[in-house]
This record gives C-alpha cells, sequence and structure tokens, in this order.
C-alpha cells in the first residue's frame, strides 16, 4: 500500500464504528486525509481496533517517521552534566522514554487536531497507546493524581517509552503547594524512569500549556529539580517548542 491507501483504508475502518459515517467523500491530498484520520483517532474512545487496523496504522506511522526524521542527543545542544536542550517535536526524540503532560483520565487530549503536547504524543504512538492508558487508569482504580507518574511503551514513535504526568493547574496567584506538586512530577518521572532502566528522557514544558503555570517559574523548577535528582549517568533532555520557552531554558542552564 502506499500512504495514501494506508490512510483511505485506516479512515474507512474508523468510519465503519459509527451509525451515521461522518463523511461521505474523502479528500485526495495525503495532508487532508490525514488530518481526518487524526481527528477520528482523537475522538475514538479506548477499545479494540477494528480487524487490520493496526498493521496498516504502524506501517502508515513509521513511514511517517522516516519522512519527519528523528532527532538524537547529538543533534542538541549540550550543556554538560547530562543536560540538553533541543526545540522541536517531541514525537521526534529517539531516546528512552519522552514526558507527556497528561490530564487526569490520562487517556490523551480528545479534541480533533489540537496542537497540545498530549494530543501529538497519542496522535503519532497510535490508538494502542490509549487503550493502554485506559487499562493503567482501570489497574489504579482512580485517575492520574497531581505529581505522579506512569509509563507506558512508546508504540510508534522513537522512544521506547512514555512517562505520563500530571502536572498543577495554576488559575491566578501562583501557590507554593503548585510548585512543590511541579517539582514531583520531575522527580517522580526521573525515578520511574530509573526504575525502568531508561538512561535518557525528553522532558517537556509541564503544566506551562493550559495548564496555566508561568513559565519562568516552571523554567527555574524543572532544571532545578532535574539537577537534584537525576542519576549521573542518565541524560535529560529539556524539549521546548517555542522561541519564548528556547530562550528561557539556555540562560537558565548557561
Amino acid at each position: 500500500m502506499t500512504q495514501l491507501e494506508r490512510l483511505k483504508f485506516l479512515i474507512q475502518l474508523l468510519l465503519s464504528e459509527y451509525k451515521n459515517p461522518l463523511l461521505q467523500k474523502l479528500p485526495n491530498t495525503e495532508a487532508e486525509l490525514f488530518q481526518v484520520y487524526r481527528s477520528l483517532v482523537n475522538v475514538r474512545p479506548p477499545k479494540k481496533a477494528p480487524d487490520g487496523f493496526l498493521e496498516v496504522q504502524d506501517a502508515y506511522l513509521q513511514e511517517n517517521l522516516l519522512k519527519r526524521g528523528t532527532v538524537s542527543l547529538v543533534d542538541m545542544e549540550n550543556f554538560g552534566n547530562g543536560l540538553y536542550l533541543w526545540r522541536g517535536d517531541i514525537t521526534r526524540i529517539a531516546c528512552d522514554a519522552i514526558v507527556n503532560a497528561a490530564n487526569s483520565q490520562m487517556l490523551g487530549c480528545f479534541s480533533p487536531c489540537h496542537i497540545c503536547i498530549d494530543n501529538c504524543i497519542h496522535t503519532f504512538a497510535g490508538i494502542e497507546l490509549r487503550n493502554t492508558c485506559f487499562r493503567v487508569i482501570q489497574k489504579m482504580g482512580h485517575e492520574e493524581e497531581t505529581g505522579d507518574a506512569q509509563i507506558t511503551p512508546g508504540y510508534n514513535l522513537p522512544s521506547q517509552f512514555v512517562l505520563h504526568t500530571t502536572g498543577p493547574i495554576v488559575s491566578g496567584i501562583l501557590l507554593p503547594s503548585q510548585k512543590a506538586q511541579l517539582a514531583t512530577c520531575y522527580r517522580n518521572c526521573l525515578r520511574v524512569a530509573e526504575e525502568n532502566g531508561c538512561k535518557s528522557i525528553a522532558f517537556c514544558c509541564i503544566s506551562t500549556g493550559a495548564f496555566g503555570f508561568p513559565k519562568d517559574e516552571a523554567c527555574k523548577i524543572a532544571i532545578r529539580t532535574v539537577k537534584e535528582n537525576k542519576a549521573l549517568d542518565t541524560k535529560v533532555i529539556f524539549n521546548v517548542f517555542g522561541e519564548d520557552d528556547y530562550l528561557r531554558y539556555k540562560q537558565e542552564l548557561s
């Protein structure tokens, strides 16, 4: 199958799960088809994949990753002591584990094509990530608590694992308790990573998006907590997306 054929196949299987399909005619370009596919995957609840879906999905996502390209430590700014900085898409980082800024449900973002990191990670990992997260929550018997961290496979991502942590939500004055919760996110991710043999981990900017944590303070907490808690042989990547965060982290690391 070509990538176009794979996308059309996947979309038709996803649409077949609805009694009244949402689309009668599919767009023609791969870019447009991917938006349709992504939207359907984003809103799909955790459940068993249709027959034949996973094999084609994995082939599509793996070829898509080859096209987008991966990055590793040699491509990043090295600040010594096992600390690195890289600006770009976290779903392209080849390392042992990447960190996802999850919500308490830990099921990924259900908003079609939303630009948040939770949406991106679940999209490019594939639908099995949401299913696995659902099983993790079922086993715990409750939603993930703020500051906790859970580990899952990375599936079609170049990272072996995904660490899901739920950061504090800030609306108004930043409280000391919220600062402590954010530091706990970093500590628990480092702990879980070490327990699972991970020697390289990429952190996103936890809680600074929709959760509203002030970026300057979050940057200081992230770097300070990592320096105080990481194992000597662990490589830590601070992954940022915007220019403002890149400059902020570069100054703090320097």
